[in-house]
């Protein structure tokens, strides 16, 4: 038991290929060479997942006021900054902890996910059910990213050259145009252009997920024959 836990862990290869990842990456160095020395992963942790929080607070607060969703978009700044450094400044310190660093991110990342899609849910311009289908297409894309690690070796960050911050942009995009657009008094009953978005969005992460899995099948079925 004791050896299982103290053997060191086989080395990760993070696969990322998203549209914003070089100058996401410049933009990173450069924090994480001006960071205070106070400042740890942990805490970047615990912050990316209050921005998560204030997402959620600001999509349920605009059943009263639309100007809520402006938090929402501080909450989306103050998520990308903690979740995107806690990991670079681990690494630009040399001071990573790969099992517990890796358990802890990625279990906090499920929790933002499931807040901030929450939030959508209950946001008077996004049925809950359709934000569901969002959730479950997040979900299901991440389990496939993890089993990966186990059988390649291979963190995949992104896919269709998108990854956690292209879909942030996408969805400050998404509470700029419920602004602007969006009806605070509709019929949920009703789908309107957001639930067909949101939903549509879900299908294709759900869609991903069962291309990937079918791809990855097969590659494993040709180095592991009967």
């Amino acid at each position: 038991m004791n050896a299982t836990r103290n053997k060191t862990p086989t080395t990760i290869t993070r696969v990322q290929q998203n549209l914003l990842a070089s100058t996401e990456r410049k933009v990173l160095d450069w924090l994480c060479a001006r960071m205070p020395n106070w400042v740890m992963p942990d805490l970047l942790t615990a912050l990316g997942l209050a921005g998560a929080a204030l997402v959620l607070a600001g999509y349920a607060s605009s059943l009263s006021d639309e100007q809520w969703l402006w938090l929402c978009i501080v909450g989306y700044v103050i998520h990308w900054f903690g979740d995107s450094m806690d990991g670079s400044l681990a690494r630009f310190r040399h001071i990573e902890r790969p099992r517990y660093g890796y358990f802890l991110d990625h279990s906090c990342d499920g929790i933002a996910t499931l807040l901030i899609l929450l939030g959508i849910g209950l946001s008077p311009y996004v049925r809950l059910d359709v934000a569901l289908i969002a959730l479950v297409g997040y979900l299901l894309l991440s389990v496939h990213a993890f089993l990966a690690v186990r059988v390649f070796g291979e963190m995949r960050l992104s896919y269709l050259a998108a990854g956690p911050t292209e879909l942030r942009v996408i969805l400050i995009g998404l509470t700029l145009a419920m602004l602007v657009f969006g009806d605070s008094d509709r019929n949920l009953g009703v789908m309107t252009g957001f639930d067909y978005f949101v939903g549509g969005v879900g299908i294709v992460l759900i869609a991903l997920f069962v291309i990937q899995t079918i791809k990855t099948s097969r590659a494993l079925a040709s180095v592991d024959p009967r």
